[in-house]
């Protein structure tokens, strides 16, 4: 049996139908229409499948997070607290908004610590971007007491999270925005792509009018013009529009999101229950009030040394599985050590510790549970293979 773990899920034909209607009329710029684009309907759309007033689709979700950071008015040099397990994108964004991202430690469950959080929430902290990386939801319920004590904006990088619920609430609707990912490894795959949501006016008007709708597009946003009008020409421009080819293939795969969910959680739960009969592996399990939307799996190989754990790479390579372990190879963009563009690297022994151990694979949605067991088994060999090897 072949794992491919990289090819996404066909595009719903209603999509290919439409595309067709854009390619043929040629209208591609979401702000030539007058009413009624395919950029407009999915903001509609998605900010109602998040129970929120506002959406604006841009060309990723770390367009996503800048413009928000940028939209918050934050001045510049601002501190912004982020986890020390994420995408490099994160910091980036941090940096593209001018403000300096300060790195709290995640512990070996992938979430933040809160205790390094709370401490680290200092009254010179403006804003904290919550990266549910890989899914994996920090305590929103301390982080919310404390940054409301503070009233310090929290900002949601969901773009690992689309389906997730916090005891019942959505994730990316919990702060005062919520950025979300279209990129092709996504639940929902645009290609490229992102959308932020929001119920502040005064953020998404900011926000639209810097994503690029100059002069008077910005009144084919469905929002407040009292509001847009005083920002008009008194923000600079980034330009990062999604276009209308991008939007007409996102929106029919809203539809397919429920569907995709249940069967990305039934294969992560399916391969974590195989993955944890090992004494060697540790797959962490959900927090209480966290209802997960997997696309991936993680896990952390415990009584492993260096060599041990290259070892094991090494078989699940063999036998035709993808697997990497974070904090093993040098260019990979999740490891904080690994941004050589930031000024103060800290740290972080926690988030280290579990970066050297902590093993990431691919987990589509559209995966049988023959493919997924054809994965556990491949691990569990690859498991007892480096184990008997260091052993000999």
């Amino acid at each position: 049996m072949t794992l491919d773990l990289h090819t996404a899920e066909p595009i719903p034909e209603a999509a290919r139908a439409e595309l067709e209607r854009v390619l043929q009329s040629g209208d591609l710029f979401r702000y030539h229409a007058k009413s009624d684009a395919p950029v407009t309907v999915l903001e509609q759309e998605f900010a109602a499948l998040l129970g929120k007033r506002f959406a604006l689709a841009v060309s990723s979700c770390s367009a996503a997070l800048f413009l928000t950071l940028r939209a918050l008015d934050l001045p510049k040099g601002a501190k912004v607290l982020i986890p020390g397990f994420t995408f490099a994108a994160v910091p980036s964004a941090v940096v593209h908004a001018d403000c300096v991202p300060v790195l709290v430690e995640v512990g070996e469950n992938y979430r933040m610590d809160m205790v390094d959080f709370e401490a680290k929430l200092t009254d010179d902290i403006g804003a904290v971007i919550v990266s549910h990386m890989r899914g994996h939801t920090s305590d929103m319920d301390v982080i919310e007491r404390l940054c409301n004590a503070k009233n310090i904006p929290i900002v949601e990088d969901a773009a690992h999270s689309l389906g997730t619920l916090w005891n019942g609430r959505k994730i990316g609707a919990i702060g005062a925005v919520g950025c979300f990912s279209f990129q092709s490894y996504k639940l929902v795959n645009g290609g490229e792509g992102g959308i932020l949501v929001t119920d502040d006016e005064d953020i998404i008007a900011r926000a639209v009018i810097m994503s690029g709708a100059y002069e008077n597009n910005w009144q084919k946003h469905d929002c407040g013009a009292d509001t847009f009008g005083k920002y008009q020409n008194m923000l600079p421009l980034y330009n990062t529009r999604l276009s209308n080819l991008s939007a007409v293939v996102i929106r029919p795969q809203l539809d397919e999101l429920a569907r995709r969910v249940h069967d990305g959680l039934r294969n992560h739960d399916h391969l974590a229950h195989m993955l944890n009969a090992s004494d060697f592996i540790d797959v962490p399990p959900a927090l209480e009030p966290e209802t997960r939307a997997p696309d991936s799996i993680q896990f952390n190989l415990t009584g492993f040394s260096d060599t041990q754990a290259e070892a094991f790479m090494a078989a699940c390579k063999s036998a035709g599985l993808g697997l990497s372990i974070f904090g093993l190879h040098t260019e990979n963009a999740r490891v904080f050590w690994n941004w050589k563009f930031l000024d103060d690297i800290p740290a972080l022994p926690k988030t280290r510790a579990m970066l050297m151990r902590a093993c990431d694979v691919r987990l589509p949605a559209r995966l049988s549970l023959e493919q997924v067991e054809l994965i556990g088994k491949i691990i569990l060999d690859a498991v007892a293979h480096s184990r008997q090897e260091a052993a000999a």
